[in-house]
């Protein structure tokens, strides 16, 4: 396995912002959103991250996720990973919860309940599980730009959505996919999975202190 796993959830968009459910709808970055992809960048070319030259670098092929790795400037090192797409919200895609629990079920809870014509949660967890199976399977090979290194010693960068790097989190750390409801993650938040003792753990979790020079968040 790696030897981190540092996630980066996509910059602001107007659904995002307005809390309605982006599942599979390409919805493009807000121009906030375009600042807060520069700003992770930023802080990921900084120390201790130095530009992360040895990572192997992984998004959801949506645009969202596309366009905050090439802003962040990963864009010509990353491979589109069909298993880190968005959780697929059926019938409620583009819908608020406060809508869905007003208008049609009180109470809803789609960490609980689901959503109907979509994805069952299980199937997002054996999504995240297939993909942390691809990684220990494939990420120990070295970018062309740079030097071999042990498949443990090498660090994956994520560009992804807030539901799905819950679930992913969850299932790194053994967890049922359910657990990812208590891991909240903002737009454009930094985080790191990574070991304790030889036991998957929790390094950062939804870090978004990059996006301070900004007026909200």
């Amino acid at each position: 396995m790696p030897a981190r796993l540092i996630l980066v959830r996509h910059g602001e968009t107007a659904w995002s912002a307005s809390g309605q459910h982006t599942g599979r709808t390409d919805i493009p970055l807000t121009d906030e959103g375009r600042q807060m992809a520069r700003l992770v960048g930023a802080r990921l070319r900084r120390a201790p991250w130095n530009g992360l030259p040895e990572a192997v670098v992984y998004t959801s092929p949506l645009s969202r996720a596309r366009e905050t790795c090439e802003l962040a400037g990963f864009g010509d090192r990353a491979v589109d990973r069909p298993e880190l797409l968005e959780w697929d919200y059926g019938a409620y895609e583009g819908r608020t919860g406060v809508e869905i629990r007003e208008h049609d079920r009180p109470g809803w809870l789609i960490w609980r309940d689901g959503v109907p014509e979509g994805e069952k949660l299980s199937e997002v967890g054996a999504r995240a599980d297939a993909f942390l199976a691809g990684v220990e399977e494939d990420h120990g090979t070295p970018h062309p730009e740079t030097t071999t290194m042990h498949a443990a010693d090498r660090d994956v960068l994520v560009f992804a959505h807030g539901h799905l790097l819950r679930v992913l989190a969850a299932r790194w750390l053994g967890l049922a996919p359910e657990y990812g409801q208590r891991l909240k993650l903002g737009t454009a938040a930094l985080s790191v999975l990574s070991w304790e003792y030889g036991l998957p753990a929790i390094e950062i979790w939804n870090d978004h202190s990059h996006l301070d020079s900004l007026t909200t968040v």
